[in-house]
């Protein structure tokens, strides 16, 4: 495997990780919650980003 698969593989995992933290942080509710949902949502979605960036990297590289 090269580094690109691997940052990709760590991305996902990353992405997967943050969503299970907001689901467990919206069920469990209060002011928690409240303090940090919308940091949760920031970096699932900035992981998203990275992760569609990494690909798109990896397929434009397998094509040179």
């Amino acid at each position: 495997m090269d580094i690109l698969t691997i940052l990709i593989v760590a991305v996902l995992i990353a992405t997967v990780a943050v969503l299970f933290a907001g689901i467990y942080s919206m069920a469990r509710g209060g002011k928690y919650d409240e303090q940090h949902s919308e940091q949760f949502m920031f970096g699932r979605v900035a992981l998203q980003a990275a992760g569609i960036i990494l690909i798109v990297a990896a397929v434009l590289y397998a094509t040179m």
